[in-house]
């Protein structure tokens, strides 16, 4: 086994525009096999804490930066109010009092059940600022959903938004004994919570903080899980501390005011994620301004990040891909497709050059490629920039890869990506982008303190302060060590590869490799991402396990369906007519031909079938965080996918 050094960033690499100053990412250990990688890691940047937890953050922010800025909420107008650090601690403190009111005891779990907002994030403090557990439940789920995360936990307490999911769960209250309290945000919860501790000293919040540490458990995020009953994913105080100091620190620019702008954030992911909800702790951490978006309907979304004007964004591959999509249609629209399409190739150039100079693997953009640039700039890139908000520079992307097209484009429109891997047993990140060594194609090198291994099976196996003390046990406490083994790693069912500078590339999950019937193995993630990013496509499914070939089951965007109705004159017809409208089906084949251009003929779509329906969650097809339950699609769908194979081999 050999261990090797990455080699330092180059001088000459330009820094992103808005920063001042970019420092040098610490560069990961690699340890080889052969001729192939099969470890990295990165040293932390950042001690671990050995006292405190998350609740102090609050407070420390107050008696550090009283006045300072560190939340927006909108008042009954629309308008957006600063909070600032002394305010929001003292809203902390009588939520904190009004939950110990209520008799809910040190390690006693509360429940989250609500969109995006302000009153989110304070509960979440005031939660553990008395000594609590906090359990998010996605708003979108269902009765049986929710009731069996309350009973599992053993919730004591749940905050509900509105008058349906009090219903959803008053319903399934004789399942519950242990559930004593539900409130109702909606019916004035948080003023009701703050009246009710209203007469109890700050001292017992106080009291209440001084009783945790690191190794505490902060929260239990149950894992969506595309089979099975979800399971607790104990998260400590000490594994969100590793998460958001390092990442903080390792992505200056996106945290810190390093530029003449102060930075923000609007936050409109859920945080019943662990990606939304990592953001909202490192963005207090860090003393970023934010905000709260509770909608990701395309005009309340544009609206909010208009108004908000945020300098960062946290977003998945679909809000990018969204963003882009609209601005081609609005092109399209208005009869300049062509020249939004030239716009985007001299983007996507660009941006390659400028992330190509960041390594030294090139001069940067040239004479001609600069000038187009600066052509389209006021045209196209300057609109993508203010449908995003205006002042937006950098965005944390997750949840699957965003692609080297839009990763290009976005750097050549003046909004850097950095890309990250990770999952909800990892308390989100454990690999991101470092900055001026972007890689495109990859998930970057290990955050900070992390180390990535790939077993001899091709899994990503991970081990960092960030890994989660175990799953939610019957006893109430973690069961089972987090990498299945005494060794520390976490296997996390996903394949990969890392390159011999230690940058991790994702191939696919273990369990969805399809083996056709001749013996070829298919990774379907790349595929399936690749056919997401066309405007058409909404969802789809490649299959193929024990057949003879690869095919596809596509799902119609509803916003990229509509404008290519109005584009075509076919406002009219319905969902089974388009679905084998020749037109249209010629669009899609190319967007089918494009994914397979970037594998083997053996790996790639020989058919594919339009669905009149769409995968959603309420149908049971999709997952809360968007990820395909694959076998509930196999089977509603079972004669769909029988079609595809009827007379061909």
């Amino acid at each position: 086994m050999t261990v090797h050094q990455a080699p330092p960033p180059p001088s000459s690499g330009a820094a992103p525009t808005g920063a001042a100053t970019l420092p040098a990412p610490a560069v990961p250990e690699t340890l080889t096999e052969g001729a192939r990688v099969v470890q990295a890691s990165v040293a932390p940047l950042v001690a671990p804490p050995e006292r405190g937890s998350l609740a102090d953050i609050p407070f420390t922010n107050a008696a550090e930066a009283p006045g300072e800025t560190v939340l927006s909420r909108k008042d009954a107008d629309g308008r957006w109010q600063d909070v600032g650090a002394a305010v929001f601690a003292q809203e902390v403190t009588a939520v904190a009092k009004g939950l110990i009111a209520a008799g809910l005891k040190s390690g006693d779990r509360l429940a989250i059940m609500a969109r995006t907002s302000y009153a989110w994030t304070l509960l979440d403090f005031a939660g553990w600022a008395a000594g609590l557990i906090t359990v998010p439940i996605y708003p979108t789920s269902s009765a049986s959903q929710a009731a069996w995360i309350l009973a599992d936990s053993g919730a004591a307490g749940c905050v509900v938004e509105n008058v349906e999911q009090s219903r959803l769960i008053t319903g399934r209250r004789g399942d519950l004994p242990g559930l004593r309290q539900l409130w109702q945000l909606d019916a004035g919860a948080v003023d009701q919570i703050v009246a009710d501790g209203r007469a109890l000293p700050d001292a017992l919040v106080t009291a209440r903080r001084q009783g945790l540490g690191p190794a505490s458990t902060a929260t239990l995020i149950y894992t969506s899980g595309t089979t099975g009953r979800p399971k607790g994913c104990v998260l400590t105080h000490g594994n969100f501390f590793a998460e958001v100091d390092n990442s903080i620190e390792l992505l200056q620019p996106v945290f810190t005011a390093v530029s003449t702008e102060p930075p923000s954030t609007l936050l409109f992911l859920p945080l019943s994620h662990v990606f939304g909800r990592m953001v909202a702790v490192g963005c207090l951490r860090a003393r970023v301004r934010l905000g709260h978006a509770p909608s990701i309907a395309t005009e309340d979304l544009l609206a909010d990040l208009a108004g908000f004007r945020p300098t960062f964004l946290l977003a998945i591959p679909y809000v990018l891909e969204k963003v882009y999509n609209t601005g081609r249609a609005t092109a399209e629209k208005l009869g300049r497709a062509a020249s939004f399409d030239r716009a985007a190739g001299v983007a996507q150039r660009y941006g390659e050059a400028l992330l190509a100079r960041q390594t030294g693997a090139g001069p940067g953009p040239s004479l001609g490629l600069r000038l187009a640039h600066a052509l389209y700039d006021p045209l196209v890139y300057r609109r993508i920039r203010a449908a995003l908000g205006g002042k937006v520079r950098y965005a944390i992307c997750g949840g699957s890869p965003l692609g080297r097209r839009l990763a290009s484009f976005y750097a050549g429109a003046g909004v850097t990506v950095f890309e990250g891997y990770g999952l909800t047993e990892t308390t989100a990140a454990a690999t991101v982008t470092p900055p001026l060594r972007p890689r495109l194609g990859t998930v970057g090198w290990p955050l900070p303190g992390t180390a990535v291994r790939i077993a001899g099976d091709g899994e990503v196996l991970l081990r960092g302060g960030q890994i989660f003390a175990g799953y939610w046990g019957p006893s109430g406490l973690p069961s089972g060590a987090p990498g299945g083994g005494a060794d520390g790693w976490f296997a996390t069912g996903d394949l990969g590869e890392l390159d011999a500078d230690g940058y991790l590339t994702i191939t696919g999950r273990k369990k969805e490799i399809l083996i056709t019937s001749g013996g070829k193995n298919v990774a379907p993630a790349p595929l399936e991402d690749r056919l997401r990013a066309h405007p058409l496509v909404g969802q789809c499914m490649v299959v193929g396990d024990n057949r003879p070939f690869v095919a596809a089951l596509l799902t119609l965007e509803p916003d990229g369906l509509a404008h290519w109705q109005r584009m075509h004159h076919k406002e009219g017809l319905r969902p089974t007519a388009l679905a084998e409208d020749p037109e249209l089906i010629a669009e899609l084949q190319s967007a089918v031909d494009d994914a397979n251009s970037t594998v083997s003929r053996a790996e790639s779509i020989r058919t594919f079938r339009v669905l009149p329906v769409d995968f959603t969650e309420e149908g049971g097809h999709l997952t809360p965080s968007m990820k395909l339950k694959r076998s509930a699609v196999l089977r509603d769908f079972a004669a769909e996918v029988e079609a595809l194979y009827a007379g061909r081999r």
